[in-house]
């Protein structure tokens, strides 16, 4: 044999050992009509065993048609009572033993497996229930010239702290129209908003929200609010929350003028009833929020608030196009004062985190 042929000898079994190697060394999983996979296991949960392969990327695999699965490297699974146990796994879903780097091997149930996750990544209960900041700010300006004489500004910002269990969003807005040179809004409004599932479906609530509205002449206004809410509708896409608590409203009037009646300011304690849905698809997403804060000494005495809107993404993630209305129903407003106001509205958001 020549010195070149033993060489290449040499070389083919080093490969094949290394192939052999990288065979003895991946996850498997067997199952009942004879197909064996082999690759990394990167999920475990009550149902499925997700692996990773090279010829398919990820395959999902329904335990109850597994045999057998085994994982050389260490995998995180956290158990149904809480327990987070990490090793590699061998044996059937109905048995499986998990051997620990330290201390005896656990069996446990697949079954029982509540989720799983890499050994490198972080646990997703932790990065479930860590906040995170998401920012929106729009603005528009309109304007018309020849029979009327017509202009129009608005703004709005709203900063959202978000976990799995509570959320908090800080939110202001302006909107000013004139019309042949006489204001027909001119109006601003800041507020705060928290929410805290604290079980389930429940949650507690605080929210506070002043402003002023000068074409309704009403120089300060502030309702604070505080109670329960419960979501009716709750899943990954929609969700429906209906609130109840206690409210406090007040409002502060302009001075008429000489020879003029003053308008007492409101200064009421009421209930506080609201709704809040919101829709998210795949491309686009809906919102509708109505609040009605009627008052003890006179249920006749409210204020309803509703908004709606839809929202489109456009060509850059960040750009977002949001088109609605909002209405204010003011049950007892100034002499002169339309009850209903009504606002249709189309902008440009930009957002970011």
């Amino acid at each position: 044999m020549t010195h070149i042929q033993t060489i290449k000898k040499a070389a083919a079994i080093l490969s094949a050992a290394l192939l052999a190697t990288g065979s003895l060394f991946a996850d498997v999983i067997e199952t009942k009509n004879g197909s064996r996979l082999t690759g990394r296991v990167t999920k475990v949960d009550s149902s499925t065993v997700v692996i990773n392969t090279d010829f398919a990327g990820d395959i999902k695999v329904k335990q109850s048609e597994i045999t057998s699965v085994t994982t050389d490297a260490p995998i995180n699974v956290r158990l149904a009572d809480g327990r987070v146990i990490t090793g590699s796994i061998s044996g059937s879903p109905a048995g499986a033993v998990v051997r620990t780097s330290a201390g005896s091997p656990v069996t446990a149930n697949l079954a029982q497996v509540k989720e799983s996750w890499a050994i490198d990544a972080k646990d997703p209960e932790v990065a479930r229930n860590e906040r995170h900041w998401r920012f929106e700010a729009g603005m528009d300006v309109t304007g018309k010239t020849g029979t009327k004489e017509q202009i129009g500004t608005s703004f709005s910002f709203r900063a959202t702290l978000k976990s799995s269990f509570d959320i908090l969003q800080l939110y202001t807005g302006y909107d000013r129209q004139v019309s042949d040179h006489e204001k027909s809004a001119d109006l601003f409004r800041a507020g705060a908003d928290y929410q805290n599932n604290f079980s389930g479906r429940f949650s507690w609530y605080a929210r506070d929200e002043a402003g002023f509205d000068r074409v309704k002449e009403i120089k300060l206004y502030n309702t604070a609010a505080a109670g329960l809410g419960y979501d009716i509708i709750k899943n990954k896409v929609d969700t429906l929350t209906f609130r109840a608590g206690l409210s406090h409203r007040y409002e502060k009037y302009d001075d008429p003028g000489p020879g003029l009646t003053a308008i007492p300011n409101l200064s009421e304690l009421g209930l506080d009833l609201g709704l809040i849905n919101q829709l998210t698809m795949k491309t686009w997403s809906m919102t509708n929020r109505v609040s009605c804060t009627p008052t003890f000494d006179d249920f006749g005495v409210y204020r309803i608030y509703h908004e709606s809107f839809i929202e489109l993404p456009m060509a850059s993630p960040r750009w977002k196009f949001r088109v609605g209305i909002s209405n204010d129903y003011n049950s007892h407003p100034n002499p002169g004062v339309e009850r209903l106001d009504t606002t249709y509205f189309a902008r440009l958001l930009l957002t970011w985190k």
